[in-house]
């Protein structure tokens, strides 16, 4: 197709995109704009939210349908959706997109022990459980770098989490057996720096550290597309 630029021969076509707590796969439209006409196979799971199991039983249901191996890519919370479905035969390679990273036997809520606070990324909980953004606080903690119309968007259609999800153990680490890479954002106001720092290289993970917000899978699509190119060719060899 005309102006079509397509994979290199041999390298892994098929990616998962899977998105975090407060939002829904459409924030990945243009990693899947750049992926697409580069080729590439792109689906991407729409996590309920509404238990680790169901977000990890989602996840998996869209890689049972892919066609071959896939790179699995998880933003955020999906970062622990990830560790946990990663496993799956079909996954070739993980990409943590400023991402929770915990270990088999560990929690989400545990990886944030010993590093800062991050007062701006403000979590209003319902009766019910269930946690969103806090509007008024939402483009600071969330969306700095993008503008108030996007930002506004992205408020208005977060999807509320589960907050007992982070209290759960994940029993697998997918990247223990599989290689894996991580963008980290460096002016992320979800994590402190250092922890996302700290969890890349702890498990190994080739970094790549780009300025932007904790929702760099919009504003910096152009980085964490080239990341996911160079996880599929490397995850073939």
């Amino acid at each position: 197709m005309e102006g079509r630029v397509m994979t290199t021969t041999g390298d892994i076509t098929n990616v998962v995109l899977v998105h975090g707590a407060f939002a829904d796969g459409s924030g990945w439209r243009r990693v899947y704009d750049l992926l697409t006409a580069r080729g590439y196979r792109v689906s991407i799971v729409q996590n309920p939210l509404t238990s680790f199991a169901d977000d990890v039983a989602a996840t998996k249901r869209v890689l049972d349908a892919q066609d071959g191996p896939a790179i699995l890519v998880g933003h955020s919370w999906g970062g622990t959706v990830i560790t946990e479905a990663g496993v799956h035969p079909k996954v070739a390679g993980l990409v943590y997109v400023s991402a929770l990273i915990p270990d088999a036997g560990e929690t989400s809520g545990q990886q944030y022990e010993g590093f800062a606070a991050t007062p701006e990324f403000v979590i209003d909980v319902t009766d019910d459980g269930f946690g969103h953004l806090n509007r008024d606080a939402f483009r600071p903690g969330f969306a700095a770098d993008l503008s108030e119309a996007d930002a506004a968007f992205l408020a208005d259609s977060q999807v509320p989490v589960n907050m007992a999800v982070f209290g759960e153990a994940v029993t697998v680490a997918a990247w223990r057996d599989k290689p894996s890479w991580a963008v980290i954002a460096t002016e992320d106001k979800a994590f402190d720096q250092a922890m996302l720092q700290h969890m890349a290289t702890r498990i190994g993970a080739d970094i790549t550290n780009v300025p932007g917000s904790h929702a760099l899978f919009i504003s910096q699509a152009e980085t964490v597309a080239d990341v996911i190119v160079t996880a599929s060719s490397s995850a073939a060899r």
